[in-house]
């Protein structure tokens, strides 16, 4: 890698509806270079303090979808070497979500809450080259939410 960072966010909140399965961010690594997913921060603006938590699961997937935005992942340390990444954001449902393969990482957040989880190096999701990963929400009751992965390449 050579030290490539970005970060994948969406342009505005993406509205959950109750209980419904969300892509809310998909980025696909480069055909040929491994892609290092190295957090996530992930904030809600739920007001209610007896809501449940929202599920967040992170996986790879082996299908784009369909009806996501196009969003490039955007340099966080300015270099001459572009960034390769692509993404997408939703929201996205139903038959549209990409077509789920290993989930990596599973946990709930409340609602009212947000969480940054940078991940050492150890445990940071590798994507393979031309490998997509995604993230998917399902909040028990509607909300909006805010997703933004951390990368390098």
């Amino acid at each position: 890698m050579a030290r490539n960072y970005a970060t994948h966010t969406p342009t505005a909140a993406i509205a959950l509806g109750a209980a419904t399965r969300t892509c809310v961010a998909r980025i696909d690594a480069p055909a040929n270079q491994i892609v290092a997913v190295n957090g996530i921060d992930i904030e809600f603006d739920g007001i209610v303090v007896t809501d449940k938590p929202v599920l967040v699961e992170v996986l790879r997937v082996t299908s784009a979808g369909t009806g996501m935005s196009a969003r490039n992942p955007l340099q966080t340390k300015p270099k001459a070497t572009a960034i390769q990444t692509t993404g997408a954001v939703g929201p996205v449902t139903a038959g549209n979500l990409p077509t789920a393969s290993d989930v990596l990482r599973t946990f709930f957040v409340h609602p009212q809450a947000g969480v940054f989880y940078p991940w050492q190096r150890d445990l940071e999701i590798e994507i393979a080259g031309g490998g997509r990963l995604a993230v998917f929400l399902t909040a028990p009751a509607a909300v909006n939410a805010l997703t933004t992965l951390a990368l390098e390449e």
